[in-house]
């Protein structure tokens, strides 16, 4: 088989590295180019980029894949299934249509739930009991391609952002090397088509949405809290300086008014919510380092009327 692969970050790059451990030859590589990264803001490769340059695999990084200048010199290679992970770019038809057997993508959601960008942190903040992945050919539409297998995953308790993609991550990468296996017997691959009802959009987060409204309960706040952790982290203020919140856990009760401090000690910072209250167990301060709760205290007392939040959160 003669197989392609785009995708750019780590979920991606887990998928590449199972197929290539897995024995499939991957003629070639689509991924975004080169960001800026760290504090030198050097543009540095991202991680699919990396792995297929040590396997010495061709790399193609086009802005956009829209133009057929810009697709020219990529579909030159002939391919009989093109891989599809997380790659950011929207596929035009003429390379829907390139590869002999289609592009197969692999999403990280129980589709035609959460189609998009964010399924991760979507399922998260919606406080859904399970995701899963969804290997299915992709059309011209946004993840609404008939689906060719499922696999659920339950979300647990105390789940976070980071942690589900983890286990998607390689349940997809599982997922795609199954399928790809079984491409390559000539099995038949039932491509069931998205029923119309149940269809969600996971759209990009905004940094709007990153600030936490402490007259929101504190289940809310909490999966926004785990939704966006370890990135971009769940932003609010204290005393006028930008606090992100990493970890913590929802108490129910009455505790007074929104954003208040009701008590801080080791174990934790509770903050009064719109309904319940949040300890708060890890944080980080504007110019600091995430820190437990109670190394954070050590270093900033807080006032008997401190609050949390405020015009913008």
């Amino acid at each position: 088989m003669r197989i392609g692969f785009a995708g750019t970050p780590i979920f991606a790059a887990t998928a590449l590295e199972a197929i290539l451990t897995a024995g499939f030859p991957v003629t070639l590589v689509l991924t975004q180019p080169d960001r800026p990264h760290g504090r030198g803001m050097n543009l540095a490769p991202g991680p699919v980029k990396a792995l297929a340059s040590v396997h010495r695999i061709p790399v193609h990084q086009p802005h956009s894949l829209r133009q057929e200048g810009e697709r020219a010199g990529i579909m030159s290679t002939a391919l009989d299934v093109l891989v599809v992970a997380a790659y950011g770019l929207v596929l035009p038809k003429p390379i829907l249509d390139w590869p002999h057997q289609g592009c197969i993508n692999v999403h990280a959601s129980l589709l035609p739930r959460w189609r998009g960008a964010a399924p991760i942190q979507r399922a998260l903040l919606a406080g859904d009991a399970q995701t899963g992945i969804s290997i299915m050919r992709m059309d011209e539409g946004l993840d609404t391609g008939p689906v060719l297998v499922q696999h659920p995953l339950p979300i647990e308790a105390r789940e976070s952002a980071g942690s589900l993609h983890d286990k998607l991550a390689a349940l997809g990468a599982r997922s795609i090397v199954a399928t790809l296996h079984a491409l390559r017997r000539g099995e038949p691959l039932d491509a069931v088509p998205q029923p119309l009802v149940g269809a969600t959009y996971a759209a990009k987060i905004g940094r709007d949405e990153t600030r936490i409204d402490w007259k929101a309960s504190a289940q809310a706040i909490d999966r926004q809290v785990r939704a966006f952790d370890p990135v971009p982290g769940a932003e609010t203020s204290l005393a006028g300086e930008r606090i992100k919140i990493w970890k913590g856990a929802p108490l129910t009760g009455r505790f007074g008014a929104p954003g208040g401090v009701v008590r801080a000690d080791a174990a934790g910072i509770v903050v009064a919510c719109g309904e319940g209250a949040l300890m708060i167990t890890e944080l980080q301060r504007a110019s600091g380092t995430r820190m437990p709760a109670a190394a954070f205290l050590t270093g900033h007392r807080l006032a008997t009327d401190a609050r949390f939040g405020g015009a913008n959160g």
